[in-house]
């Protein structure tokens, strides 16, 4: 998805302190494009982006002279932003919304190294992250220590998820371990770099010192663990790597579990005791939203909301 954000005219105006009329207005004259859905007038984020760098007057924040991006004024006005790939977090931001109806939080559908850079850069304020490191075999707090150097934030758990290969019914090249993946009649359809599962993948060949170059398709990428199951289900590979929940709603594929891995939100510490974040923390501590999330199936909300470690 190149453009995960989208607003209405009233979210516009506010970003910029202008009436609503204003906003109609630059749209009228076509100074902002939009387009619709239904009835309902939205606008890209990257057009707002490029009519916010095209003004004369650089949108400022009140007390100082600094060039916001969209992302920033969001977030200056209290809003979360929210990257990550999974739909428990489209039914996160759902349940966000209706526990507080002002609160505008936006997704962006970025891989984990791709989320936690934007924290760091200030573009989003909390991300979800399932990155494993291969040389102490421990989850996401090895990445916060190397993408947020010197920042202080705190890693809560959303889920856990079963992480395994997609393999055609009946398994007919007998896929059960990555070793299988150089077998001559194997090839494989992979994620794009950046995302966790990509670095699960990478880190296991570099830990049995397997040459990617020996591994057939290894280049060819998906962007997502639902096109990568399409594809295995499709003929175009023999295997793929991803959660059981896409192997869920695939026809034609069978599941072939590898481990269970643990699927973090990262936010700032400052941040936590923000009225936004603590609404956050009490959704995931609710029985509301973990019957939610465990009635779709392949995930475990056993440790959801539990503070995994504080850096």
């Amino acid at each position: 998805m190149s453009d995960p954000l989208s607003y209405s005219p009233e979210e516009i105006g506010k970003l910029l302190k202008v009436s609503k009329g204003t906003v109609y207005e630059l749209l009228k004259r076509g100074e902002i494009p939009s387009y619709r859905v239904g009835k309902k007038i939205r606008i890209s984020q990257a057009d707002l982006q490029v009519y916010m760098h095209a003004s004369e007057t650089p949108v400022k924040s009140p007390n100082t002279n600094i060039h916001l991006s969209v992302e920033k004024l969001i977030i200056e006005n209290q809003g979360l932003i929210i990257c990550g790939q999974d739909v428990v977090l489209d039914i996160l931001t759902r349940y966000l919304e209706k526990k507080n109806p002002l609160l505008r939080s936006l997704r962006s559908y970025v891989g984990s190294i791709d989320g936690l850079l934007a924290l760091y850069k200030g573009t989003a304020n909390i991300t979800a992250t399932h990155l494993w490191d291969g040389e102490t075999d421990e989850y996401n707090i090895p990445y916060v220590r190397r993408f947020l150097p010197g920042q202080r934030t705190v890693i809560i758990n959303l889920v856990y998820r079963t992480l395994g290969f997609y393999v055609a019914p009946g398994n007919p090249r007998s896929i059960y371990d990555w070793p299988d993946l150089l077998k001559p009649d194997v090839s494989i359809i992979n994620r794009d770099k950046g995302s966790g599962t990509r670095v699960m993948l990478d880190e296991h060949l570099r830990n049995l010192n397997i040459d990617v170059r020996n591994i057939s398709g290894y280049e060819n990428e998906e962007m997502s663990h639902i096109a990568v199951a399409s594809a295995v289900a499709r003929g175009i590979a023999d295997v793929g790597l991803g959660t059981e929940k896409a192997a869920l709603q695939v026809h034609e594929i069978e599941f072939v579990p590898l481990t269970k891995e643990r699927y973090d939100l990262v936010l700032y510490k400052h941040d936590l005791e923000k009225s936004n974040f603590q609404t956050l923390l009490s959704i995931l501590r609710s029985d509301d939203f973990k019957d939610e999330v465990n009635g779709m199936g392949g995930y475990d909300t056993t440790r959801m909301g539990d503070i995994i470690g504080e850096l």
